[in-house]
């Protein structure tokens, strides 16, 4: 494959800060919550509080680390840009790797989420009919995806807000049910951070903003006012949710059921398939903010000869990146096939971790001039020191995996480079 020079077009700032709060909400919403509470409350027993507690942190202290970033560089690509304009191409490279890599897993959770909570017996075929369906209208535009957003996320919101306030009106903390994890064993503060670890798969999304970046208007001022706003909606809810999970049926309740949802529904005599419909919808935002949020990433890295040149195609009609967004589709489809969602997960992770372990280190870099107040020095230092730490708790087989992955995408990025200066 011969790699020439390229200068993929500029994407169109069609995004207001109304759009970029819902892509980022979106993608949030249902990347977490319908999907990891089950395994947190398994891992972390009564501590769940903790390990949702270091997820918190963590993600605020990447979140005011993005925003920082973004206020001085405005493109598409999010910390593999920042990276590499901060620290360098390797780093940067490893940061868009990891995105682009993590996230593609994340597509294919998120749609065997949709298919799981629709029919769990075609979990598969729903899976790539989501995927199908969500490239088909990013395809069509920034703007249809955000409206398709906007349509998503909002009754999404009000149903996880009702059902939280259903089930603490008629229930108490049912501490008295959950595994005591942190009395099994020397290991059980590991399993802790093992939790947090997959706790944080649930508060990446708001790096769908400022992947995105190219598109957002005034984007100085819009994009960390949007990842902040972002970022708080979802806390709240995440907490309303949890606190009304362990009210209604416990922390045992919660880890034994594999739609734990659905449980805390049946148990306010609410209506299963209300929660059944809002989980698949809520999945979709998710991946329908996912595939858009990877090609805008892909397309930077097109741009800096880290992926072939076809990544930078951008359809003259509509505006995006066409081709990466069919890639990472198909990719995901494949995934969806070969492993089981908790499996890819971890792969996800691992990915969105190292990139913002990134992220914070591009941030440390910036001077005192650059430096807005609410991302100071030492915050960037414990998000990069966070981060590292919850890599290391993930399984075992993501870590192995995604070493691997790292490793082919480095040889990748050796071959495009060398082809590069022969042409």
């Amino acid at each position: 494959m011969t790699l020439v020079s390229t200068t993929a077009p500029s994407l169109k700032r069609s995004l207001r800060l109304f759009d970029a709060v819902n892509l980022g909400v979106g993608s949030m919403i249902g990347a977490g919550i319908f999907v990891v509470l089950a395994p947190v409350a398994a891992l972390a027993g009564t501590w769940w509080w903790l390990a949702v507690m270091l997820a918190v942190v963590v993600a605020i202290a990447n979140a005011l680390a993005v925003a920082a970033l973004a206020m001085k560089h405005h493109s598409s690509g999010g910390a593999y840009l920042y990276g590499t304009r901060e620290l360098g191409p390797v780093p940067g490279f490893l940061a868009g790797w990891g995105f682009v890599t993590g996230k593609t897993a994340s597509c294919a959770a998120m749609a065997y989420t949709v298919g799981l909570y629709l029919a769990p017996d075609l979990a598969v075929p729903l899976g790539l009919a989501a995927i199908i369906l969500v490239t088909g209208v990013n395809l069509l535009g920034v703007t249809r995806t955000a409206l398709a957003a906007r349509v998503i996320v909002i009754p999404v919101l009000i149903l996880l807000v009702a059902l939280s306030v259903a089930a603490l009106s008629g229930g108490f903390f049912q501490y008295d049910d959950a595994a005591p994890v942190l009395e099994s064993g020397p290991d059980s503060p590991w399993l802790v951070l093992q939790a947090a670890g997959l706790m944080f798969f649930a508060f990446a999304g708001y790096a769908r903003i400022a992947t995105m970046g190219e598109e957002v208007r005034e984007p100085r001022k819009n994009i960390p006012r949007a990842i902040m706003i972002a970022l708080s909606i979802t806390l709240a809810v995440y907490a309303l949710v949890w606190m009304a999970g362990v009210a209604s049926i416990g922390v045992k309740g919660l880890a034994s059921s594999p739609a734990p949802l659905e449980t805390v529904a049946e148990s306010v005599g609410w209506p299963v398939w209300l929660i059944t419909v809002g989980a698949a919808v809520a999945a979709l935002g998710a991946l329908l903010a996912l595939v858009a949020g990877i090609s805008r990433t892909a397309l930077a890295m097109s741009r800096e000869r880290d992926l072939p040149e076809a990544f930078g195609q951008v359809s003259e009609s509509h505006g995006v990146p066409w081709f990466a967004q069919i890639v990472v589709a198909i990719l995901a489809a494949l995934l969806i096939m070969a492993t089981d969602p908790t499996t890819i997960i971890g792969f996800s992770s691992f990915g969105v971790l190292v990139y913002y372990a990134i992220a914070n280190a591009s941030a440390l870099k910036l001077s005192a001039s650059q430096r807005p107040r609410f991302s100071p020095a030492w915050l960037n230092a414990v998000g990069l020191v966070l981060c590292v730490a919850l890599v290391v708790t993930l399984p075992l087989t993501s870590i192995l995996v995604m070493i691997g992955v790292y490793a082919v995408g480095l040889a990748l990025r050796w071959v495009l480079r060398r082809n590069a200066k022969l042409v």
